[in-house]
């Protein structure tokens, strides 16, 4: 059951998260009755004491079984940008930046809670747009982990998730591509292929060397290949990737920053504000897609959720790699407030 709360006044306990698979130890019979229930509430717009009646329950039983059903995952319960108002924004980033589809999340107060909702508004996209013999290039992160976190049922068979970047001992399994490819394909249906080289190697040459292996080549290729990537997008904050990760040293990033530099796309491709290219600090140590392999690929994914990131969602946009942008209604409107300012008199005059 997929359903949106419709804003009656009684209180609903709040659900808790619970490991897959714990819905094996219920009984079938609560099973039905928790799912009966749950229909009840939230699409025939029942009360709990009504419930309680019907069913010759208590309250307080028909209570824990609407908080089951939401720990269960047979109730998802979520607040959508009125379709109207997402319209809107995704109108004005299509025409601004020539974008195929902008994916725009609720606010959520919590940074946590917002990066969920927007991976949810990414799952969503790719639930109606993957088809079977579709190939998704994948990157890493917290953004891109997101999507493969989501609930719901794999509807695929022959679906290729591949790596586009390598692994990272110190990400630890969740923050690697790999594992983020192995999920997608148990969330989504398929099978994972992974890129058997570093994510970070010291100096371009040994990039290079590695880059011309037969393995790492041939994994690339299908990624290059792909008709879908999902990517993040860094912008060298203390809680970007690669600064977690400590793949620059300190003095660098301050030096990039100082040149200009706000973000970068795979880790691999930095940018200014303009989007131009600008690696002559940090760039040629990442084994992975580059901007223009990623140009080539027909429905580029970007997501991000965190509001500090206005800026380098901006330069990435005006990189012209995305066809898709997936983020909050904050940060959409934040983007295009920050557009406007930034442009020239004429052109913001000339603009309906």
């Amino acid at each position: 059951m997929n359903t949106s709360n419709t804003g009656r006044l009684e209180a609903e306990p709040p659900a808790t998260p619970r490991a897959e698979g714990c819905m094996d130890a219920i009984a079938p019979n609560e099973i039905e009755l928790m799912t009966e229930i749950a229909r009840r509430y939230y699409e025939g717009e029942a009360t709990q004491a009504d419930i309680a009646a019907e069913f010759g329950l208590s309250r307080m039983k028909v209570s824990r079984l609407l908080r089951q059903a939401r720990e269960e995952g047979v109730v998802d319960v979520r607040i959508r940008v009125h379709r109207t108002v997402a319209a809107d924004i995704e109108e004005r980033l299509r025409a601004r930046f020539g974008l195929k589809r902008a994916l725009i999340a609720a606010d959520r107060a919590d940074a946590e809670a917002q990066r969920d909702e927007v991976a949810l508004v990414v799952a969503d996209f790719l639930d109606r747009e993957l088809h079977d013999g579709s190939t998704v290039a994948v990157g890493m992160g917290r953004n891109v982990a997101a999507v493969a976190d989501t609930r719901g049922r794999p509807g695929l068979g022959s679906a290729v998730f591949v790596c586009a970047t390598g692994g990272a001992h110190r990400a630890g399994e969740p923050g690697n591509a790999d594992h983020i490819c192995r999920k997608l394909a148990r969330r989504f249906g398929g099978t994972p292929e992974t890129l058997y080289a570093p994510a970070y190697v010291p100096e371009a040459a040994l990039r290079d060397a590695l880059l011309r292996n037969q393995t790492v080549r041939r994994t690339l290729d299908v990624a290059r290949s792909a008709d879908f990537a999902l990517i993040g997008i860094g912008d060298l904050g203390e809680e970007s990737h690669m600064v977690r990760m400590g793949w620059f040293k300190r003095d660098e990033i301050l030096a990039a920053r100082a040149a200009g530099v706000v973000g970068d796309l795979m880790g691999y491709d930095f940018f200014d504000l303009d989007g131009r290219e600008r690696n002559e600090i940090l760039g040629g140590r990442v084994i992975g897609l580059r901007l223009d392999e990623m140009r080539a690929i027909p429905h580029v994914v970007a997501i991000a959720s965190e509001p500090t990131k206005t800026v380098a969602i901006l330069a990435a946009l005006r990189t012209g790699v995305l066809d898709i942008l997936a983020t909050s209604l904050a940060n959409a409107q934040s983007i295009l407030a920050l557009d406007e300012a930034l442009r020239p008199a004429g052109d913001r005059l000339a603009t309906p």
